[in-house]
């Protein structure tokens, strides 16, 4: 499974865009690109989503609680 920062990072790069294109494009800030591509862990969500929206994706919140039960969940 991919990274968020490969992801992003390469769907940026297919779409020939620099860092500071994408940016404008996602009506955030350079750094947040920036941050999101090396991989920075403390990053606002509602950022992120700004980026992943670029792509028709999001992150979504997920407690601890919801993890433990979908995995003893039996297929």
């Amino acid at each position: 499974m991919k990274s968020i920062a490969e992801f992003v990072k390469e769907r940026r790069k297919e779409a020939r865009l620099t860092q500071e294109e994408f940016a404008e494009r996602a009506d955030v800030a350079l750094t947040v690109i920036r941050k999101i591509e090396q991989g920075k862990t403390n990053l606002n969500m509602d950022k992120v989503n700004l980026v992943l929206n670029m792509f028709g994706h999001e992150l979504a919140a997920v407690n601890s609680k919801e993890l433990r039960v979908q995995s003893n969940k039996k297929p």
